[in-house]
């Protein structure tokens, strides 16, 4: 029987103590699902009920919120023109046309203009911070639609691809002013399994009172062998070889900075701008 420990194990690919001789089984069934969680990008036609839908609705619309002013909207995309047009935007995410869900998570402002106009009050908050309030709220409904999805054994995977033609995608979903979309989610029942992806130790990412990185590169390149001894990063999988060439050891720190060497999106500024948000 697995125990929470073996799952850490899994996850960073480092022995610990946390959680021995706890069997994953009898304790949390929350702490033992985010710990196994993995992204699930292939699913069966079996469809979601739309009771079933509903409820995960509800949970995601528990998550915590900035003040409580609920700044995002969530647009579950069903019509098969519009996920046609959709996976036209998106064509590194093959799944959009034919998964059981398929939602767009969105930051929103412009629900509380409308009320400040209905009430006839001033909104003086539209700034940046504002931005960042509705993105983060946006963010937290997602996590809590897809940790609850995984509950009941559906698979997710996040699709940060939504927004790299974000003002044709915002066309499709007839988005107005003040709403932007932060992520796509695709749902359903999983159809193959797959890997857990390992993650960076705690020890880079965690700190106790103040910041402290000194460790950073012996931790980094010690992550970086054991993750490629268990999961190499495919030749077709490393970014940009027309700039890099193709790396015969390519671990994972070296993909993540040839992705951050190249700019992208550089018109989501613009868009936001033209969209009605003030980054001020």
């Amino acid at each position: 029987m697995i125990t929470i420990a073996e799952l850490m194990r899994n996850r960073f690919g480092l022995d610990t103590q946390a959680g021995a001789g706890w069997d994953a089984q009898g304790g949390s069934a929350t702490l033992t699902g985010l710990l196994n969680r993995r992204s699930i990008r292939r699913y069966t036609d079996k469809p979601v009920s739309d009771q079933l839908l509903e409820v995960l609705l509800a949970c995601a619309q528990s998550a915590p919120s900035k003040s409580n002013l609920q700044q995002y909207s969530i647009i579950v995309v069903g019509d098969p023109a519009r996920r046609a047009a959709l996976a036209v935007l998106c064509p590194e995410t093959s799944q959009i046309e034919s998964c059981p869900l398929f939602l767009v998570f969105c930051a929103d402002l412009r629900r509380n203009r409308r009320i400040g106009e209905l009430r006839g009050r001033p909104n003086d908050n539209d700034n940046m911070d504002s931005f960042l309030n509705a993105a983060v709220d946006a963010a937290l409904a997602m996590q809590c639609f897809s940790t609850a999805a995984e509950s009941v054994g559906l698979g997710t995977a996040c699709i940060s691809e939504v927004r790299n033609r974000i003002g044709e995608l915002s066309e499709v979903l007839e988005l107005p002013d003040g709403v932007f979309p932060i992520s796509g989610l695709t749902a359903g029942w999983p159809a193959a399994d797959a890997f857990i992806n390992q993650r960076i130790p705690p020890s880079v990412v965690v700190h106790r009172d103040r910041y402290d990185d000194q460790s950073l590169e012996a931790e980094i390149e010690a992550y970086d062998a054991r993750r490629h001894d268990i999961f190499p990063i495919a030749t077709d999988k490393q970014r940009y070889v027309e700039k890099y060439c193709v790396a015969e050891y390519c671990p994972w720190s070296e993909n993540a900075v040839r992705q951050l060497s190249v700019p992208e999106r550089a018109e989501f500024r613009a868009y936001l701008t033209n969209q009605g948000f003030s980054l001020a």
